[in-house]
């Protein structure tokens, strides 16, 4: 059982609602595991790159939302890039069935609670 595994979700603020699917399902099924979400809910008014940053490295993963609106989300690629910076795990998932939005440099899977229990077992 890995509980209390800290995970950053990094997400185009145009799919917040897919975000909060995401945290839903954790809550809503027999999951072996907590995590909790530290993705940034607002944005930063000021450094806020050093804040996201603390929050990556107090993590044990990172579970990155892709879509077409990740092409153009700068913060999204930032913290992709932060996390790989940090060492961190990704695991990417296309945040829609008909969305396969190909991010360079980001494997990315179709969102599958098996493959997200995996990947914060592993963790």
């Amino acid at each position: 059982m890995a509980a209390g595994k800290v995970v950053f979700v990094a997400f185009a603020i145009e799919d917040e609602r897919q975000r909060d699917f995401l945290k839903g399902q954790s809550l809503l099924t027999k999951s072996t595991f907590e995590y909790v979400d530290m993705s940034v809910k607002e944005a930063y008014e000021t450094d806020w790159k050093v804040k996201v940053r603390t929050r990556i490295r107090r993590s044990h993963g990172l579970i990155a939302l892709i879509s077409r609106n990740s092409l153009k989300s700068s913060g999204q690629k930032w913290e992709l890039q932060c996390a790989r910076e940090e060492g961190k795990p990704i695991l990417a998932i296309w945040a829609y069935t008909d969305d396969r939005t190909v991010v360079e440099g980001v494997t990315t899977r179709a969102w599958a609670w098996d493959s997200i229990t995996t990947f914060i077992d592993r963790i």
